[in-house]
Order: structure tokens, then sequence, then C-alpha cells
């Protein structure tokens, strides 16, 4: 994709949500922490709803520590593989309390030797915590990068290499979100909603869904925004 036509795609993607955000609830670093490992194999809305109960009771290294392995499971046994992330978010406090005072470490390598923290869930936290330009590619993004040919790679870190090369550093910080809730509502896996995306004339995806016949097909611009509107109203 030409750069002047990623600059065109970002600039659209601003308009429609000038401020995005995470979808996952939290209001510390440590508490997007633990809801990014959660959310791995899992719907954000499903996180939220377990982190709704949870936090309120244990929403420190520390706190958690206390709760417990199997009272934690109690609180996360609704999430995929909970057995597993219970014990790595124990294992994850247990490092923080003995090593970073409870606090959570804002460089990539301490986060990536946390465990059950990866280059992904550590780009999140490093992201929308911290506020560094980080990318974190997941498969919404993953999919949007290759369809559009804004990033095409093999796999999540040739497309991460890519995006951090053709990203123009003005967006760069808001790039995952405006990518990752993009995927997720419009630039979808099984039926894309192409007649109402914002950069359908951008994109280089060559099986594009069609409007369907005899409907009116809404200005790309407004029917996103409604979109993104509704979003916002359900979270």
């Amino acid at each position: 994709m030409k750069r002047a036509d990623v600059v065109e795609l970002f600039s659209r993607l601003r308009e429609l949500d000038p401020h995005p955000t995470t979808e996952l609830d939290y209001t510390t670093p440590f508490e997007l922490l633990v809801a990014v490992v959660l959310s791995a194999q899992a719907t954000d809305v499903g996180v939220n709803k377990a982190t709704r109960k949870l936090y309120p009771v244990a929403n420190t290294p520390q706190a958690i520590l206390d709760l417990g392995e199997e009272q934690l499971k109690r609180y996360i046994s609704t999430i995929g593989l909970f057995n597993a992330k219970a014990k790595n978010v124990i294992a994850l406090c247990r490092i923080l309390v003995e090593q970073y005072a409870g606090e959570v470490p804002q460089t990539r390598e301490a986060l990536e030797a946390l465990p059950g923290v990866g280059r992904k869930t550590a780009n999140v936290v490093l992201n929308t915590a911290f506020g560094h330009a980080t990318i974190a590619v997941d498969t919404h993004i993953f999919r949007v990068s290759n369809r559009t040919g804004l990033a095409p790679g093999k796999d999540v870190r040739a497309v991460e290499d890519k995006l951090e090369k053709v990203v123009p550093p003005e967006f760069k910080q808001d790039a995952h979100h405006w990518l990752i809730l993009h995927g997720r509502y419009v630039c979808k896996a099984r039926k894309p909603d192409c007649p109402q995306c914002v950069i359908r004339d951008l994109c280089r995806y060559k099986d594009k869904t069609p409007a369907e016949s005899g409907k009116k097909k809404a200005p790309a611009k407004k029917a996103a925004a409604k979109k993104t509107a509704s979003r916002r109203r359900l979270g």
C-alpha cells in the first residue's frame, strides 16, 4: 500500500474514532495486565463479566495472592482455560510482589518474563497502560493487515514488523486500537461488512462483500460511525 493511502486509511479511522481504547475494563496497569492475560482465547465481554466480580474483591498482586488460586478460579471459571490462567495470574502476582514492589514493570523484557505474558500481551500493556507506541497484533489486526494490503505477513510477528515500518508516527500510538476495532466490527472474519467500510476504496481485498440487493447502501463514514456509537453504548 502506498504511503499516501496508509495516511488516508488512518486519517479516516481517526475521524471515525478520535480517541480509541481497549474494550477491557480496568482502572490500573495491574488490572489491565490481568485482564489481557485472561483474554487469551476469550472475548473481552466474557473477561469483563469476570473481572467486574473479581476486582472489587482483589485488584492488587498481594490481594490476589491472599485470595488464593482456588478462590481465583471461582471468579474466572466462565473464561476458557481458567485453570491455567489462574495458575499464571498467581505466579505473576508473586513475581510482582517479590521483584517489583507490587508494581507492573514498564519494559517489554520484564513483562514477557511474567507467566502467561507473551509479546502481544506485553505490547497491549505498554501501549494502553503506559503510552508506548507499540502495536499488538491479534487475530483481528492480522486479518485486517493482510486483507487490506496494509502490512501483509505470514505470521503475527511479520505483520507487527511491517506495521512498525509503514504506520506513520502520528498514528502509531492509536493504530493498535483502530485496527482491532475495525477488524472486530467491520472487517469480520466470515463476512466483512465491506459496504459500510470507511476504507473500502483503499482496500486490496479481492472478495469484498457486495451490498445486499434492494438495500440502499449507507455512506461509509456515517454507517461506521453509527456502529461505533452502538459499540460504545454496549460497553
